[in-house]
């Protein structure tokens, strides 16, 4: 496999799920999984198409209840390309499909410079004839509109004839998630095809309930011999061009088919189809197509350049590759949020989680303006959120754990567990600290950016509000003197209520509060520094009370953190709960990464346990460094000492089961900042998460978005200590014996393409030549300024020299 390329050998139908989903190819506005052209709908492939933001809304009968959920939709197959061979007198043999023919040479290569996906293999007919096949596909990345396939045909040791159908097929349904089978899934309806003379065919049709308008439009071509004959046919749910070629012995013909896709969603057109078909006519040929195509590739790897040696590096190159094809600079122009599992698959059914804390940061340094587009989701959807608090009588803003196409949580109430068949009350709705993830992000992006606009404007309606939403959940306990948020979720999400207790939710979670008290100080630090004339506008349209202030203040130091043992506590309660025999789950069912699925089927309760799912109290060392987090503690009144959160860490080690790919990001991060020797274990396992997919079958459904975004904020972030305040980038990198050189560049201010690189016992620092103004550097030890045009090194203390 090269340093460029992700590579299987070898036709297998166990693993065509995991490949389709890594091979995927997408521009920002839309991706295709890498499903082989000829196949359809099932348990080993699924073809599928979205579009971001694309959702559409149903009603299922379920268990009894009727349940609504909202689903990223899977879109027309733009992919279906199929063909047989005629016999000498015209009759023609079954069509390929490489799960009953013979294949032999099968290969798969993504291309991650260029964004292409090329399939080879030979395939033997029944009469022993063989021919040789080579498929490449691209999304284009410059025009966010356009996919293409060129597909060449060669004969070995005969000549003669084949029949081949490229088309557009309407007739899909979401089937990537076999165990939403029992929900409906077919979201396209009206569906209508056509043919435009004298090149292309078109397919249109609209969503169930969003009446979302789809159209695509087909040209297809075949360059060398013309064909003997040709037609364009449409039909039911299929658009296809029908050719017949004759194919001279060992000489190469070509089939291109060039397809435009449009929605009602897009701007800038009127008619979707018109546009469509106008496009696909207009679109020049392949060659200039996967030059444009690669153009833009080349330019997208500039702006997000990565330099890690060996295996590590090669990974991660998927990762980003697969990051910047779900988010790109196309991203800017929609109104989209972060889909959990990209663009990739159905599971989680498309929706915006809070993984965008695990994404934005890697974005800020790189690509701010998609940064920013997905900070404007969220505040479009404001309004919805200030709705939702009144309805749970709370003030301020409550963002949903998972939302959609609007500002309404999408959060299922309802949760299949796979291992007893049964569905059960889901209550991880109540995770409220994905508000408290929106603001970090803001804050984030406007430290990386210097926006102080943004922040003066949107970010401090959506901060202000989050702030305020805190503050009437908070409620003073006379025992402690100290402020209580109860009934929540942390993002542990396994411990959903007390056992034995009649209501959802827990109480004080540590993560909820301090990152709420967080969220309270750096509110009052906006409304403090807010223009006179904007804090009028604010406080006239009730953005703003100046009198709530002094409480936001007095809950910032006083809002309660659970101690036990010695450590901080998840929540308050934790260390009451049972001890769970760890090695005797681990002997008999081997992967127990969803210990909550395990419990269950036995007929017990997760909630009985001392069980992390994932990284909970030890998100707080992801967020903040070590100095920050300290400080934190220290506003709020407690003393956070190294040993204290030495024994934390190693509490929450023995207890998390890692039933999300996040945490294993999570506990690198914090074990190398910690200066761990077990923190490669950790960042090893983050990086494998979905190539390697050890979560058991989660990745055919989609890739985990923010723990690919997350490896490389851990490189980029984690391993340098990089912070972006105070007007400076601040370094303190780590020393991890498994990696002794890395770099990468970043975009800072004004600066496109700051080089960062460590070695060993030196760091790099080089600014690229500007009009711009210096960068100050701020290492544990000093602090520099380099000039635009000018590199600097320092020695770093206390490293050895590998």
């Amino acid at each position: 496999m090269g340093e460029w390329t992700w590579e299987y050998e070898g036709y297998d139908p166990t693993t065509e799920p995991l490949r389709e989903t890594l091979h995927t190819l997408g521009n920002g506005y839309f991706a295709t999984r890498g499903a082989a052209p000829e196949s359809r709908g099932g348990l080993v492939h699924c073809p599928g198409t979205y579009a971001a933001g694309c959702y559409d809304r149903l009603v299922s009968s379920v268990a009894g209840r009727q349940i609504e959920n909202e689903d990223l939709v899977n879109l027309p197959n733009w992919l279906l390309l199929r063909f047989r061979l005629l016999s000498p007198d015209g009759s023609p043999g079954p069509w390929f499909t490489p799960d009953v023919c013979e294949v032999t040479d099968y290969r798969q290569v993504l291309d991650l410079r260029q964004g292409t996906l090329t399939r080879t293999f030979r395939y033997r007919a029944v009469d022993g004839r063989v021919l040789r096949v080579e498929q490449c596909r691209l999304v284009h990345m410059g025009d966010p509109h356009i996919g293409a396939l060129r597909t060449v045909f060669v004969t070995e040791g005969w000549g003669g004839r084949i029949e081949v159908e490229a088309g557009l097929d309407g007739n899909v349904t979401n089937a990537n998630v076999h165990r939403y089978r029992a929900l409906d899934r077919r979201h396209l309806t009206g569906v209508h095809v056509g043919v435009a003379e004298p090149d292309r065919v078109w397919l249109r049709c609209r969503t169930r309930t969003s009446v979302t308008g789809i159209s695509m439009a087909q040209r297809a071509e075949v360059v060398g011999p013309p064909p003997v004959s040709a037609s364009l046919n449409a039909a039911g749910h299929l658009a296809v061009h029908r050719f017949e070629l004759a194919l001279p012995e060992g000489q190469p013909i070509t089939l291109v088919k060039t397809v435009a896709l449009h929605t009602s969603r897009d701007r800038a057109i009127g008619d979707p189809l018109a546009a469509a078909t106008e496009r696909a006519a207009r679109a020049p040929d392949f060659a200039a197509l996967l030059h444009s195509h690669a153009v833009a590739w080349r330019q997208l790897w500039r702006r997000a350049e990565l330099e890690v040696p060996g295996e590590a590096g090669h990974v991660l190159r998927l990762h980003l590759f697969h990051v910047l094809q779900t988010l790109s600079p196309h991203t800017a122009d929609l109104d989209v949020g972060v889909p959990a599992r990209g663009l990739h698959g159905e599971a989680y059914r498309g929706h915006v989680f809070w993984d965008e804390l695990f994404v934005l940061p890697y974005l800020n340094l790189h690509f701010p303006e998609v940064s920013r587009a997905l900070l404007d989701y969220r505040h479009r959807r404001l309004p919805q959120a200030v709705w939702v608090a009144r309805q749970v009588g709370r003030a301020g803003a409550v963002y949903p754990w998972q939302s959609g196409s609007d500002g309404r949580d999408e959060s299922q109430r309802l949760h299949l567990n796979p291992r007893s068949g049964r569905w059960l009350p889901d209550h991880t709705w109540l995770q409220r600290h994905v508000g408290s993830a929106i603001a970090y992000n803001v804050w984030q992006y406007c430290q990386a950016t210097g926006d102080t606009k943004y922040l003066h404007t949107k970010g401090a309606d959506m901060v202000l509000q989050i702030a305020r939403f805190w503050a009437s959940s908070a409620v003073l306990d006379p025992a402690s003197g100290r402020y209580r948020i109860r009934e929540v979720v942390g993002p542990d999400e396994y411990h959903d209520a007390y056992p034995g207790a009649g209501r959802p939710g827990i109480d004080d979670n540590a993560y909820t509060n301090v990152t709420a008290a967080w969220v309270l100080a750096r509110a009052l630090d906006i409304a403090r520094g807010l223009p006179a004339r904007r804090r009028q506008e604010l406080v006239e349209r009730g953005g703003l009370d100046t009198g709530e202030l002094p409480l936001w203040e007095e809950l910032s130091r006083r809002l309660m953190v659970p101690f036990h043992q010695g450590v901080i506590s998840q929540f308050d309660g934790y260390g009451e709960l049972a001890e769970l025999d760890w090695d005797r789950y681990r002997a008999r069912y081997g992967n127990i990464r969803r210990l909550d699925r395990i419990l269950e089927a036995e007929g017990d309760a997760v909630n009985r346990y001392q069980v992390s799912k994932q990284a909970d109290v030890l998100m707080l060392g992801y967020l903040f460094s070590p100095a920050e987090l300290a400080s934190l503690f220290k506003h709020l009144g407690y003393r956070l000492t190294d040993e204290l959160w030495q024994r934390t860490v190693d509490y929450y080690l023995r207890r998390t089961s890692h039933g999300s790919t996040l945490s294993e990001v999570v506990h690198g991060w914090v074990l190398a900042r910690a200066h761990r020797a077990d923190a490669w274990r950790y960042c090893h396992e983050a990086l494998e998460g979905d190539v390697a997919d050890l979560q058991g079958g989660t990745t055919p459904e989609g890739i985990h978005l923010g723990a690919m975004a997350g490896t490389l904020d851990l490189f980029q972030r984690g391993l340098t200590g990089l912070e972006t305040r105070e007007d400076a980038l601040w370094l303190d990198p780590v020393e991890l014996p498994e990696l002794s050189e890395f770099g990468f560049t970043l975009r800072y201010r004004g600066h496109w393409g700051i080089g960062v690189r460590v070695r060993s016992d030196e760091l790099t620092v080089s600014v690229p030549d500007s009009e711009e103004s210096a960068v100050r550097i701020v290492l544990p030890d000093r602090s520099l300024t380099v000039l635009p045009g000018a590199v600097a090194s320092v020695r770093l203390p206390g490293r050895q020299n590998h």
